[in-house]
């Protein structure tokens, strides 16, 4: 029997929740460059640096101006047992979006398979190995979609901070303890800024591609408040330039899908 380690999502905190699990990239490299922070006795600090807050939302108002994107995220994550084991599933996920008001998202792990779809009225969850759905009404916007689901359903959408990081009521950064920057590092052949936060209990890393386009390649957090300390890590591959059929974002059951109701966290109606 596992206990799922679950990574709640905030605007600064990387809770890339969803619900989802997924898998490093095979073969993929990363060499780091030092800095003079990483050459110290010790990295760890108890301030925030405001250069790298700085950076947090320089990515965030870089993502703001993302209408229509593709995503895929490679990513792992630690499952403890309840005799204190550590065990790791891998996956992928693809979303596609469409700001303000349509995305899909499909998850493929090694634990479970899921397909969520928003199409600025409805909201649809559907398990594609089981044959199963559910849809119910939404609000107009990703941001207040994601927000109901959470906390009617009880459903946490994979990376759901690529919708939170530039949402301007997010305070980001207010309940940070510290944050530096580490140095700099090659995602998968891209240059980019490697970040390390606490926050609360958890820590997460996130590497910033350099240059024009400051996009999250990589993104680590760690459950300090399990003392297995388990971990969730996702590698982020863009594409800014998708062609995205219109009708992609409605889910369509076929002949041998079965609706079911979905239900709320009370259980009510």
């Amino acid at each position: 029997m596992r206990r799922d380690s679950r990574f709640t999502s905030s605007t600064a905190a990387l809770a890339v929740g969803l619900g989802l699990t997924l898998g490093v990239a095979p073969g993929a490299t990363q060499d780091i460059t030092p800095t003079p922070a990483m050459a110290a006795p010790s990295m760890e600090s108890s301030t925030v640096d405001p250069q790298a807050v700085q950076a947090l939302k320089r990515m965030s108002a870089y993502l703001a101006t993302l209408t229509t994107f593709e995503v895929r995220a490679e990513t792992t994550r630690d499952l403890v047992t309840n005799g204190g084991h550590r065990v790791q599933l891998g996956g992928v996920s693809d979303y596609k979006v469409r700001r303000p008001d349509a995305f899909r998202i499909d998850v493929a792990t090694d634990f479970r398979d899921r397909s969520f779809f928003f199409d600025g009225k409805q909201f649809t969850v559907y398990a594609p190995k089981l044959g199963y759905y559910a849809t119910a009404a939404a609000p107009p916007t990703i941001l207040q979609t994601i927000d109901l689901v959470e906390q009617r359903y009880g459903i946490d959408l994979p990376l759901d901070d690529l919708f939170r990081w530039n949402d301007p009521a997010s305070n980001q950064g207010d309940n940070l303890s510290s944050g530096f920057l580490v140095g700099t590092a090659t995602i998968d052949g891209i240059a980019t800024d490697h970040y390390a936060f606490r926050e609360n209990d958890r820590d997460w890393e996130i590497w910033i591609q350099q240059g024009a386009q400051p996009l999250p390649r990589k993104l680590v957090i760690i459950d300090l408040s399990d003392e297995a300390r388990p971990a969730y890590t996702a590698r982020l591959a863009w594409n800014l330039k998708p062609d995205i059929a219109a009708d992609a974002f409605s889910f369509r059951p076929g002949p041998d899908a079965k609706a079911i109701r979905m239900a709320t966290l009370d259980q009510g109606g």
